[in-house]
């Protein structure tokens, strides 16, 4: 008998809370319809939202069919979870403008074809409502008090919470309600976050439709070391590879901390779970063979198996030990360095190099540093040029590879 998707879900770590895991379990004996939201307000997603892909992708696997819900209409609200003050709330323009780049970022963990998979803008529904038959026939299922018990209003009502987004809860749930209705969607995922405005979803088909709906959330992910998951020192680790390179969202998986590499192989691959404990087995130095596996599957699954081939190539070239020259050749390797492709470039005006830049501005300007951080890092001998320690007041005049750190490079190019 095939495995219940639920036991699939929480061996790899997915199920932090279940509002009926009961009546879930027995629900999934059947294929049923369920579904995530995902905000579109940033032009592309960032490894935080990959929890909720892969659950979807998981319900997929399984023979259910995953409801990728893009909040083009609750975006105009702004979720007040997570925040200590109001989001910017975007324009239809905006939000309008982000949503092709975010559904091709969303087809790479599910397969829409022949409607295995559907992928809806809710935004389609609430900017239709009528606002007076919604507050009459919605709003009066809810609660003042009972809406600010909720945690997500709790930690914002001191800080100053409008009345915008305190209608955000009953927009959820009438998302729910909709996709019950039409879908016949029975089950919303989301992060921790979320356990409140989804419960209320349930509740808003219980007293509409006298149905039976299911939440399941996953646990809002931290590293090791107590940092937020997808954050990097230089920000957010993007899904769009224009904003964060193959080869970069690479090196974020294979710099991933020891305690959390057996945890993350569980939840961002879809390897079997006996290689996944096979893998967090491992120990010391041989530790970076299961960070290198982490590294390819997660890319290969964002960026596509070529880019992910590539990329493995070059970090396995770059920490070989090899100098790279500005020609593009790895001296000893005897062949070409690959790499030269896929790390990042910094570009500066081809007059302005061969006056030649003081290294702590073209160091800071390069890796999105401060002209003080640049000076303290040159000066204990942190950053190099073609592999070579650069000094203070030193100045670059050629085209060649830029590190700061032991692992972050750029390719410094004259446009």
């Amino acid at each position: 008998m095939p495995q219940n998707v639920f036991d699939t879900l929480r061996e790899r770590g997915f199920v932090y809370q279940v509002s009926d895991e009961a009546g879930l379990r027995k629900a999934l004996e059947q294929p049923i319809t369920m579904y995530c939201g995902f905000d579109p307000t940033a032009p592309s997603y960032h490894v935080g939202n990959l929890m909720g892909f892969m659950v979807l992708a998981h319900f997929q696997h399984a023979g259910h069919r995953p409801v990728a819900l893009m909040g083009g209409g609750t975006a105009l609200i702004g979720d007040p979870g997570g925040k200590t003050t109001t989001r910017p709330v975007l324009s239809e323009e905006e939000i309008s403008a982000n949503l092709p780049r975010l559904q091709g970022q969303v087809a790479r963990y599910l397969d829409f074809d022949a409607g295995n998979a559907l992928m809806l803008n809710n935004a389609d529904w609430l900017t239709r409502l009528n606002y007076i038959e919604f507050l009459r026939d919605t709003g009066r299922h809810f609660t003042v008090a009972r809406m600010l018990s909720a945690e997500v209003y709790k930690t914002r009502v001191e800080s100053g919470l409008n009345f915008v987004e305190f209608n955000y809860m009953l927009l959820q749930a009438y998302d729910f309600l909709h996709l019950y209705r039409e879908y016949g969607c029975i089950l919303q995922t989301g992060g921790s976050d979320q356990w409140s405005n989804i419960l209320a979803g349930t509740d808003l088909i219980r007293r509409e439709e006298r149905g039976e709906a299911f939440v399941l959330v996953t646990e809002l992910l931290s590293t090791a070391s107590g940092q937020k998951m997808g954050k990097t020192e230089k920000g957010a680790v993007w899904l769009d590879p224009s904003l964060t390179s193959p080869y970069e969202y690479y090196q974020y998986w294979i710099n991933t901390e020891d305690a959390d590499v057996e945890k993350f192989l569980a939840l961002f691959t879809f390897l079997p779970m006996d290689r996944v404990r096979e893998l967090g087995r491992l120990q010391g130095a041989d530790l970076r063979q299961a960070k290198e596996v982490l590294a390819f599957e997660a890319t290969k699954i964002t960026h596509g198996f070529e880019d992910a081939e590539k990329v493995r190539e070059s970090s396995r070239e770059r920490f070989a030990g090899r100098t790279v020259h500005a020609s593009g050749a790895a001296q000893g390797a005897g062949e070409n360095f690959a790499e030269a492709t896929v790390i990042p470039s910094y570009e500066v005006a081809r007059a302005s190099l061969e006056a030649g830049i003081a290294v702590h501005e073209l160091f800071a300007d390069a890796f999105g540093k401060s002209r003080r951080e640049a000076r303290e890092i040159i000066g204990a001998g942190g950053c190099y040029f073609q592999d070579e320690p650069v000094k203070p007041r030193q100045t670059i005049n050629s085209e060649g590879f830029l590190r700061w750190g032991k692992k972050d490079y750029r390719r410094l190019v004259a446009s």
